[in-house]
């Protein structure tokens, strides 16, 4: 008498694979008596007044009227306040061979870019400057800028 070709491993896979599939079907069949499909009705939801979701449909009486003209699309203006465009800064940096330089605003402490053809007068590095800044290519440039007494 020859031996059994199926391994131990090869009985338990297969027994797994068999309760697995009786198990499939037992719960089919419950799904089928239960009477209930999943229906679409079922997977509906509704948004409330208060933005919550139910699974009730909203009360027509509870409905506001909008007109179409109050509704604002975007992002609404913002006030913006009246600042004065003549700033005040430190001469941080100068060049004089190459014609360019830096200026410390005293407000934000950032660095400004300055060039010798924006400047009304001669200016040193240390100097007190006020100025106006314009967007210049790479950035903001300080332009009319003259020495503070």
């Amino acid at each position: 008498m020859g031996r059994s070709q199926e391994t131990f491993n090869k009985k338990e896979v297969r027994s797994k694979k068999e309760k697995k599939r009786k198990e499939k079907e037992q719960k089919r069949l419950a799904r089928q008596e239960s009477g209930k499909k999943g229906s679409l009705d079922d997977m509906i939801a509704y948004v409330d007044e208060n933005g919550m979701i139910t699974d009730t449909p909203p009360d027509p009486t509870k409905k506001k009227k909008i007109k179409a003209e109050d509704i604002e699309l975007g992002v609404p203006a913002r006030e913006t306040e009246e600042f004065d465009p003549i700033r005040k800064g430190v001469i941080d940096f100068f060049n004089e061979s190459k014609g360019f330089g830096f200026i410390k605003d005293l407000e934000t402490k950032e660095s400004v870019f300055v060039h010798v053809n924006n400047l009304l007068e001669e200016v040193k590095e240390g100097n007190l400057v006020t100025y106006e800044v314009e967007m210049g290519p790479k950035g903001p440039s300080a332009i009319k800028v003259k020495l503070t007494k």
